[in-house]
């Protein structure tokens, strides 16, 4: 199968790379200086530094090109842009009149209009294009040294069920399907806001009974607000929901918890940013993710601490305001 990834950050790169081992695959990148090194080098020095790329894995900063040489229905595209950029570069491809399939890696709420991914797709392909969201638990850096690891396809088309799925699983990249996109978003979108909580929590050291704690009703939070959008249950409780959340509030790798534990740390989000050189997912998205709480009437006590501590409140007078919240059911 032909597969163009758009996007060289060090998601999109990973993937690329190991799907480049039984496909052919071409990483389209904006950066010409990065996407010609990363032809010669076979590192991408700028964000997967220690791994080495996939001796086959093409490499372009055409992207004309790119949908051009990716336009048959037997074809695959996967967008590895941030949410940010989702709307624009679909609508790039939409103009480019192409028939292949589109899959996007981007986690989120679109600020200003609170759209989800598949709903800002929708917008510009229309609903029975044949889309889909890929997600799971995954750091790029360990998918990029073709460690084993368990994604998650979503789609209501019959394109992009069983078919591309059996075509992309392989020895070290799992792929399961779900017609449930609503799920796989929102798991995906939340995971990263209680990521940065959990961070929080351990920046100011305040054990492992209470990032237990927080983990669990963190799943509470993506729960209800899951299902008020019509999301499954089991797939918030599967890979794109708890096995994320699980990954990215506990592991060294994540992004997100790096920004908790600097803002458990007294440290501010201004200054966070400037030493990441970006900003996580979570921070991005944190009051997006509220107010889409808020529009839909979903109790979201974390996701609004998180906001809190964002906007400048202390992290020790947000854990405070949680812990003294009214006591209540647990279900």
């Amino acid at each position: 199968m032909k597969i163009a990834v758009l996007g060289a950050g060090a998601w999109g790169t990973a993937l690329a790379s190991a799907l480049a081992a039984q496909h052919r695959v071409t990483l389209w990148g904006r950066d010409e200086v990065l996407v010609s090194s990363m032809a010669q080098t076979h590192y991408n020095s700028a964000y997967l530094p220690n791994a080495r790329l996939h001796p086959q894995l093409r490499f372009s900063e055409h992207f004309d090109k790119v949908l051009a040489e990716h336009s048959s229905a037997n074809d695959l595209i996967i967008i590895a842009t941030p949410l940010s950029a989702l709307r624009s570069i679909s609508h790039k491809i939409a103009d480019a009149g192409i028939e292949a399939s589109l899959v996007w890696l981007c986690k989120g709420v679109e600020r200003g209009t609170l759209a989800l991914p598949h709903q800002i797709m929708a917008d510009v392909f229309g609903a029975d294009a044949p889309v889909g969201a890929l997600s799971g638990p995954s750091f790029a850096a360990e998918v990029a040294q073709h460690l084993p690891c368990a994604l998650v396809l979503a789609s209501s088309h019959e394109r992009l069920n069983m078919g591309f799925v059996q075509q992309l699983n392989q020895s070290t990249l799992r792929i399961y399907h779900s017609t449930d996109v609503i799920g796989v978003e929102i798991g995906g979108a939340l995971k990263n806001v209680l990521a940065i909580a959990a961070g929080v929590c351990d920046g100011l050291e305040l054990g492992s009974n209470a990032r237990a704690a927080l983990i669990t009703r963190g799943i509470a939070e993506m729960m209800r607000l899951g299902l008020a959008l019509g999301a499954q249950p089991t797939t918030l409780s599967g890979l794109t929901g708890v096995g994320d959340l699980i990954l990215t509030a506990t592991g060294n790798l994540s992004r997100n918890r790096r920004v908790g534990l600097a803002l458990g740390a007294g440290r501010s989000i201004a200054d966070i940013t400037a030493h990441l050189g970006h900003v996580a997912e979570g921070a991005l998205c944190a009051h997006a993710m509220a107010a889409l709480a808020a529009q839909h009437g979903v109790d979201m006590p974390i996701t609004k601490a998180v906001c809190a501590v964002l906007d400048g409140l202390s992290p020790a007078d947000a854990v405070q305001q949680l812990l003294t919240r009214e006591a209540s059911s647990e279900n």
